[in-house]
């Protein structure tokens, strides 16, 4: 059984790197994209300080379909192209948003978030989904929180099959 530890990195590439140590334990011997991105978003909810909705938009019919999440109840469908997750998942590029209210056609499926970040899922050229992250604070992910959840998205999508 998994046993998530503290993360004790007093600097953000350390806490990156002791992240991704356990998601490898956490998701070591284990296939299923499904139940992997439940515990990836229930690890992320747990290690990340200043959180309040993490999870996965699958791509669905040519639209971000709502999957496992920790959190309020969110928005269920995302058109590509809309609001910060389908920006990205239109982009194939990270989005990165220090005030969510200053992005244009920002959804807001939780009023209290401030900022956001998502990094999209890229499989054999194809966008499968994106991973998103929101905080209720302005300004609380930067480039080495862009960095260090690219490379929580590319271990997912080794250690996972397809959807």
């Amino acid at each position: 059984m998994f046993q998530a530890a503290t993360i004790s990195a007093g600097d953000k590439p350390g806490f990156y790197r002791e992240l991704v140590q356990q998601l490898e334990g956490l998701l070591h011997g284990e296939r299923d994209a499904i139940a992997n991105a439940a515990n990836l978003s229930a690890l992320l909810y747990e290690a990340m300080p200043a959180l309040n909705w993490t999870g996965f938009y699958l791509m669905r019919g040519g639209e971000l379909v709502l999957g496992p999440f920790q959190g309020k109840p969110a928005c269920v469908r995302i058109p590509v192209g809309r609001g910060v997750c389908g920006t990205a998942a239109a982009r194939r590029e990270t989005v990165l948003v220090e005030d969510v209210h200053a992005f244009p056609g920002h959804i807001a499926c939780d009023a209290a978030s401030r900022s956001e970040l998502v990094v999209p899922l890229i499989r054999d050229g194809e966008v499968i989904g994106v991973i998103d992250l929101d905080s209720p604070e302005p300004g609380r992910f930067d480039s080495e929180d862009r960095v260090g959840i690219e490379a929580v998205a590319r271990l997912y999508l080794e250690a996972s099959d397809r959807f």
